[in-house]
């Protein structure tokens, strides 16, 4: 019989550990930036990585290739429902109705972001039932496809949360783009998105329209005030006593949407080239994982699923601080203060992590004795 000690070593003997090392240096320089701005933020952000840790060790050891057959529609379906439920149930803030209260605890949750882990599980899920052919998937499949991440996508844009939404469309699109699809529906698509462009506008809020003319006028005071912040931060950045767009409270946010503006008022311009190339060297090792397990359809989907959850979040974030994109509340990815998106993250890792270090295994069962093929005994 196979021990606990043993099942467990042979679990972490698997795992790709130059992920969790690259997000390391994310983390620590997040912290110190928090712990500068508000001591008490930082506290609480030790709190959000002690529960996303958590998380992270509970879903790397769920046996996710046993269940997903079942647990994956199930899962979808029931997010589904959620995001159904805040058009009727929803808490509203700030005009914005994406939470459901959970009764007696005080505590809201936002169906909108566990949807993106289901949406990027059923991808994987269905692209793996019935893979790819060589010139990649046609025009019935892709709209099968499709179904999964349009639906989600309807839903959050209703709430309104458009900026989610978008992450999401993208990302789905992105692992369609990465498994396969004929090229000639992606020109199509090209060609719709160009003609429809005017129409689409025309079907936003007028608040976001405001963003949108923000955008190609003069820029909103939260981007003039980060503009400040980084300028100011030069090239080898500033003390903390001097950096007075962040202490003096010029700085809207700075814990979350706006953090990136504090790392280049502190640190300067090389401390936000350092962050922008920790972010490229774990886009591109997800990437290359998703490669090196190319007929895995489950963790390439999660592979590459997790690069471009990670590349939008950036992207958005860094070009809208700067004042290239029209301000939209997306956090910076494993960096800004928040809860949420830590757990969220860390589930998708937790479950990438597990699917690498059972890629040779080919079953589990109730006492947890696992089944190698042959071909890891040589």
């Amino acid at each position: 019989m196979v021990s606990w000690f043993h099942f467990d070593k042979r679990i972490l003997k698997h795992f790709s550990y130059s992920l969790m090392i690259q997000v390391i240096p994310l983390f620590i320089l997040s912290s110190y930036l928090v712990y500068e701005i508000n001591p008490h933020l930082f506290t609480k952000q030790m709190v959000y990585y002690g529960i996303a840790f958590v998380v992270f060790i509970v879903s790397a050891f769920i046996p996710w290739r046993e269940i997903i057959w079942w647990f994956v529609p199930i899962f979808y379906l029931g997010n589904l429902v959620l995001l159904l439920a805040v058009e009727f149930i929803g808490k509203s803030i700030l005009g914005a109705q994406r939470w459901i209260e959970i009764p007696g605890l005080g505590v809201t949750l936002q169906p909108s972001e566990f949807i993106k882990v289901s949406v990027i599980m059923m991808l994987g899920y269905l692209v793996g039932r019935t893979p790819p052919p060589q010139e990649g998937y046609g025009l019935w499949d892709f709209i099968k496809l499709s179904v999964v991440i349009v639906i989600p996508f309807l839903l959050i844009a209703k709430e309104p949360d458009l900026g989610t939404a978008l992450v999401l469309l993208i990302t789905g699109y992105g692992v369609l783009f990465v498994v396969g699809i004929n090229w000639k529906i992606w020109v199509s698509i090209a060609v719709i998105l160009g003609l429809s462009a005017p129409v689409l506008y025309g079907q936003l809020k007028p608040y976001q329209k405001k963003r949108v003319a923000d955008f190609m006028g003069k820029p909103s005071y939260h981007v003039k005030q980060a503009l400040i912040a980084i300028g100011s931060g030069g090239v080898e950045g500033k003390a903390k006593e001097e950096a007075t767009q962040t202490q003096l409270k010029f700085l809207p946010v700075s814990s979350t949407d706006f953090i990136f503006a504090y790392l280049g008022e502190r640190l300067g311009f090389k401390g936000m080239m350092a962050v922008i190339i920790l972010y490229i060297l774990l886009i591109f090792n997800l990437l290359y994982i998703s490669a090196k397990y190319a007929k895995d359809y489950l963790i390439k989907a999660f592979a590459s699923g997790l690069a471009f959850l990670i590349f939008v979040y950036m992207g958005v974030n860094i070009y809208m601080v700067i004042g290239l994109a029209p301000v939209v509340g997306l956090p910076l990815p494993l960096f800004s203060h928040g809860g949420t998106s830590f757990i969220i993250f860390a589930v998708i890792f937790g479950i990438l992590q597990n699917l690498i270090a059972f890629k040779d295994y080919n079953r589990y069962n109730s006492d947890s004795k696992i089944t190698m093929q042959t071909k890891d005994f040589h």
